[in-house]
């Protein structure tokens, strides 16, 4: 049976660590260890306390476990489970399959800086996958049976646990041998000043002696110098438009007022609060390409799921010069896109408004011409895809979306 954890070894890993790779010093001694005999190897939670066996640490030299330690922070360091909370509820719970993912944008770096990672490790080249991409990417190009590729020596463990498990500091989801609020940990506010710092060390340090990994080099300059998120700024423009049409109250009989028992013989309304209608205009014209429409798609199925409207409430209409299909889905997934000509979302959004939508979210590489001037009780929001798309009118809500998502 395996003893207690051996702190001086873990804690003799982690000062290498550190003194290695000295821009990572803040980060690393921001974790608080925690013991645990259920957790498969070492791993983090949201509030930095990273979840170590003591068996994992005894059969492991120092340089490898120096390594990990470098893996574990860099999970936390790119919010790995921020991210990974704005995935697309299925592939949100797949945690095995985003873990993997998390490890292919973590280790090539690691595997470029020449760290002893342990053995079975996972890599982009694992998969036959390019290097230097983000785990949204990598998540979706994984192979299907991405289970069943187990490490060497653990072919014992249960499919999809045990043998990769970070916590739910990498994946987002909590673990069973996770302490949950209790017991201090960091706050978002101090992680956020964590990650700036230790971009500002990474920069100093490429500057001063150009030993930093590209990888590393690449999330600090974002960090630093952050680009727009489209997903939280898509999502968010929707959540505005809806907490806008959900304001938009009115008086109905439907359901009289309860003052109405005061005053007998009359009927008095009551006020009523919508339910936002959404409709999606998708633009299927020659100039957008499949890969595009599919893209764009799923990310506006993840917009309403978070601003919570569905059932039938979603009118998706499929347009180019004309409109072809319109139908009413639970998600976006059912969508029939038919298409291929010419370009014109006003007959998209004439066609839209027949169902008297509070929203129209149009998805478009803007290559059209616009309505000119706003809708009356409508807000547009425009998925704007591609990095030089004509800007629409700007009394419409137009969120960029890059061709590398």
């Amino acid at each position: 049976m395996t003893g207690a954890l051996d702190r001086t070894k873990l804690l003799a890993a982690r000062f290498r660590a550190a003194q290695e790779r000295p821009y990572l010093a803040t980060a690393l001694f921001s974790v608080t260890v925690v013991e645990s005999r259920l957790v498969p190897t070492m791993g983090v939670d949201r509030r930095w306390r990273c979840y170590v066996s003591p068996g994992f640490v005894d059969r492991t030299p120092v340089a490898q476990l120096a390594a990990v330690w470098v893996h574990e922070v860099a999970h936390l360091l790119r919010d790995h489970h921020g991210r990974a909370d704005r995935l697309d509820t299925g592939d949100r719970l797949d945690h095995y399959r985003v873990n993997v993912a998390q490890d292919c944008e973590i280790n090539d770096d690691l595997v470029a800086d020449r760290l002893p990672l342990p053995e079975g490790r996972l890599e982009p080249a694992t998969f036959g996958l390019p290097t230097g991409l983000l785990f949204e990417q990598y998540l979706a190009r994984l192979p299907a049976n991405v289970r069943s590729r187990v490490r060497p020596g653990l072919e014992g463990v249960p499919e999809g646990g045990g043998a990769l498990d970070c916590g739910s500091g990498a994946h987002g989801l909590a673990r069973p041998w996770e302490i949950g609020a209790v017991g201090g940990g960091v706050s978002d506010v101090e992680a956020g000043a964590i990650r700036r710092d230790t971009a500002r060390a990474i920069r100093d340090h490429a500057r001063s002696r150009g030993t930093v990994p590209g990888g590393w080099q690449r999330w600090a300059d974002e960090v630093l110098e952050p680009t727009v998120d489209w997903r939280r700024a898509l999502t968010g423009a929707v959540r505005e438009a809806a907490a806008w049409a959900s304001g938009a109250v009115d008086y109905t009989y439907h359901r009289p007022s309860r003052r109405s028992a005061a005053l007998r013989g009359v009927v008095l309304p009551s006020l009523r609060q919508p339910v936002p209608r959404v409709a999606v205009v998708v633009d299927t014209s020659g100039s957008m390409g499949e890969e595009r429409l599919t893209a764009a798609l799923a990310e506006i199925s993840g917009v309403l799921r978070a601003v919570g409207i569905g059932g039938n409430r979603v009118v998706v209409l499929s347009c180019d010069a004309d409109v072809h299909v319109v139908r009413q889905v639970h998600t976006v997934g059912e969508v029939r896109l038919v298409g291929g000509g010419g370009t014109d979302m006003r007959v998209g959004i004439t066609e839209a408004l027949k169902s008297r939508p509070h929203i129209v979210v149009v998805l478009t590489d803007g290559y059209t011409p616009w309505p000119e001037q706003p809708l009356e009780s409508t807000r547009v929001v425009v998925g704007l895809i591609g990095d030089d798309a004509p800007e629409p009118p700007s009394w419409i809500t137009t969120i960029h979306i890059p061709d590398d998502r």
